[in-house]
């Protein structure tokens, strides 16, 4: 199991965010007031410079008015995308 903030995991999960940041016109330092976080520390999570916890992860969901489970989703469909066939027998 890769935990690596590099993942491709990690990279799908970060683009959905900022996709969905963008969509509600929401800029980093609008986020970062809205969680109680400096800009910089959101920026972070959106490149691959900061893993994501998953309190901040509900937060930031929270924040955006976005389902959390939409993001798992996204997660577990680059797993099993991403899984050879051998590995699910």
């Amino acid at each position: 199991m890769r935990s690596s903030v590099y993942s491709t995991q990690y990279q799908a999960l970060r683009n959905w965010l900022k996709t969905k940041r963008l969509e509600k016109s929401l800029s980093l330092r609008d986020v970062g007031e809205l969680v109680g976080r400096h800009h910089s520390v959101i920026g972070k999570l959106e490149q691959d410079r900061r893993k994501i916890d998953i309190v901040e992860y509900v937060e930031y969901c929270v924040a955006l008015e976005i389902d959390p489970k939409e993001g798992v989703d996204v997660i577990s469909r680059v797993i099993n995308a991403n899984q050879k066939p051998d590995l699910l027998k």
